[in-house]
């Protein structure tokens, strides 16, 4: 396929590899596309899997999926806390007791539903203009206020070690993992530290349709972009050519439509972008190929 004939928006889904920056993950994908790219949804170097990452206007989307739901598999060691709530920051805290199975599956629905979250100081949370994470470095005594999150599944999966226990998680986005850890221990009397996650889902990016970028190369990268229409959650509709020439000049087309927004299509059924309908009548929200 020649690069005229190359599509140029969609998403790479990058299965992140555990030890590496999100940046350098999309950093790879610039590189090989030569294209503008983004991803949805950081992950820190210590976890891995699902990095949904936007190529050309598919960048324009972020917003599209703030609200979509995720999946984790996360590991929590018992018995220590550190200032990161992951085991990749100091202990600050250690010598907690480990709970029994039988404890951690009768806390658990606790932190099901929506729940009041207070984010890590080691966040991207920002304090007066500041993030957290930088305050955190510096020493400097801060809080974070609590924010509404939504966890759909908090399941014990099985104990891998003496200390340590491995869960599966579904909740909604801006949820932090390691603070499930550490109110999940709290509700038991001790504390705990993250020590793995791996992202298996990202609304509909799965772990089992991902690759690795270290498999990626500039003549089989364009095999694996998903078109960003697949994975839009909006009803179709296709203009006809006279509502198509209005309608790409930024007239509103009469359409009928419920209200709401739309994958639209050119009248020769490629995709165009987001349109949204008052119910009367249908305007260009986003231009996406």
């Amino acid at each position: 396929m020649s690069d005229t004939q190359r599509p140029v928006s969609g998403f790479i889904n990058v299965n992140k590899a555990q030890g590496v920056s999100s940046a350098r993950e999309v950093a790879i994908i610039k590189r090989l596309t030569n294209l503008s790219c983004g991803h949805l949804g950081t992950l820190d170097p210590m976890a891995s899997g699902v990095l949904p990452v936007a190529v050309g206007n598919a960048t324009r989307l972020f917003e599209y999926f703030l609200t979509k739901r995720k999946r984790y598999v996360a590991e929590f060691t018992f018995g220590i806390d550190t200032d990161t709530l992951d085991t990749t920051g100091e202990i600050v805290k250690s010598g907690g007791k480990v709970p029994r199975q039988e404890e951690i599956e009768a806390a658990l629905p606790y932190l099901t539903g929506e729940l009041m979250q207070v984010p890590p100081n080691y966040s991207a949370k920002s304090v007066n203009g500041v993030r957290g994470y930088k305050l955190a470095r510096e020493g400097k005594q801060f809080s974070l206020p609590p924010k509404k999150v939504s966890v759909g599944e908090f399941k014990l999966l099985c104990r891998v070690s003496e200390r340590v226990f491995r869960f599966e998680i579904e909740c909604g986005g801006g949820t932090y993992i390691r603070s499930l850890g550490r109110d999940l221990a709290a509700l038991m009397g001790t504390y705990a530290a993250m020590n793995a996650l791996c992202r298996t889902m990202s609304g509909d990016f799965k772990i089992e349709n991902s690759v690795e970028t270290r498999l990626l190369t500039r003549d089989n990268i364009f095999g694996s972009l998903i078109p960003a229409d697949s994975v839009l959650p909006y009803p179709a509709i296709t203009l006809s050519a006279g509502e198509e020439k209005l309608y790409l000049n930024g007239v509103p087309v009469n359409c009928g439509l419920a209200d709401g927004q739309y994958s639209v299509y050119r009248s020769d059924g490629s995709f165009y972008g987001v349109g949204l309908s008052d119910g009367k009548t249908l305007k260009s929200r986003l231009k996406l190929c």
